[in-house]
């Protein structure tokens, strides 16, 4: 019927001779992600009107203050998750271990890896902010989780991708087959189809960095960026500077209008020489969907899902979006 959008798990259905992952099990975990979100939606929708601002006075295993709102969207999402019978278990960016399923619950043998509120210092100011989500299916034969279960490659991905929470809530994930967007209608309760097969331009027109830390990057580095500034680039003027300071915001601009975020490592922490973002909670899963569609994601020597993780919280640089600017920033940065 015109007028009448398609779902995300109808979406799925239609294309099920595509893709592996329209199996019954897999929309059930979908379905309990979308249903998360929807939850976390309202609560940051609402947040100006309730006591979830400001700080809990805990700090998380990475060393940062926890928001009341964070600490709500993490447990959320381990409550939903845990109770959807399709997991085995999960990683949180804000839990220092693995967490389990437990025993009296249903279990399946999908492995779920998420940041729960991915710019969550930005919450206070009610700027746009995101959940990101990576789903891996367990190989190993043994009948529980080890920490080697999640140490896997990026490429290994079943699924990838993130909820951002702004003016519209939207769902943009990959199952390996292209990527697509999603629209939460707030009036009947669903995502529906709204970005089919996103692509990535070739080339982008802007650079996403925190300038401020110039000071502590190395001499290659500084010529990545100073290359974007230059008019003297392949593109043949200066890219715009554009930077919100929300990963999943930058990174979902890009993704539609082209160009290259780019967190590099820095010399401010020398317990933290690979930089401050991710490897399995943030830069695998959106190197996943940027890949698939067209773009590309470096730690700035090698594609970010040839990376096999060391440990559940290893952080990488990261430089990803628009192929060709990717590729400019990596050569450089080996020249």
């Amino acid at each position: 019927m015109e007028g009448i959008g398609i779902t995300v798990t109808e979406h799925l259905l239609l294309h099920q001779k595509e893709s592996p992952m329209a199996t019954g099990r897999f929309t059930r975990l979908l379905n309990e992600l979308i249903f998360s979100a929807k939850i976390i939606a309202r609560e940051v929708k609402k947040a100006g009107l309730v006591d979830i601002l400001g700080l809990t006075g805990e700090i998380n295993v990475q060393g940062e203050q926890v928001r009341k709102l964070d600490d709500f969207a993490n447990r959320v999402l381990i409550h939903r998750m845990q109770h959807a019978g399709v997991l085995c278990a999960m990683s949180s960016e804000e839990n220092a271990d693995i967490i389990e399923v437990p025993d009296n619950l249903p279990k399946g043998n999908y492995l779920l890896i998420f940041d729960p509120l991915d710019g969550s210092s930005n919450i206070d100011v009610n700027v746009n902010i995101g959940t990101i989500f990576s789903i891996h299916k367990k190989v190993s034969q043994r009948p529980y989780v080890t920490l080697d279960d999640f140490l896997r490659k990026g490429s290994e991905q079943v699924a990838a991708g993130y909820f951002l929470y702004g003016p519209s809530t939207m769902l943009v994930y990959t199952t390996g087959n292209g990527v697509n967007g999603f629209t939460l209608d707030p009036s009947v309760g669903e995502f529906l189809l709204s970005h089919p097969d996103i692509k990535i331009p070739e080339r982008g027109k802007v650079y996403s960095i925190n300038e401020s830390y110039t000071c502590y990057w190395d001499e290659k580095t500084r010529r990545v960026v100073d290359y974007f500034k230059s008019p003297d680039n392949e593109r043949g003027k200066p890219y715009g500077a554009r930077y919100i300071g929300s990963l999943v915001a930058d990174f979902h601009r890009n993704l539609f209008y082209g160009g290259i975020f780019m967190y590099p490592a820095d010399s401010r922490d020398p317990a933290k020489p690979r930089g401050k973002l991710r490897l399995l909670c943030e830069a695998s899963p959106l190197a996943f969907v940027v890949e698939q569609a067209g773009g590309a994601a470096s730690d700035g020597q090698q594609p970010i899902l040839d990376i096999r993780a060391s440990g559940l919280h290893e952080r990488v640089p990261l430089f990803i979006g628009s192929k060709l600017d990717v590729e400019q920033a990596v050569k450089i940065l080996n020249g």
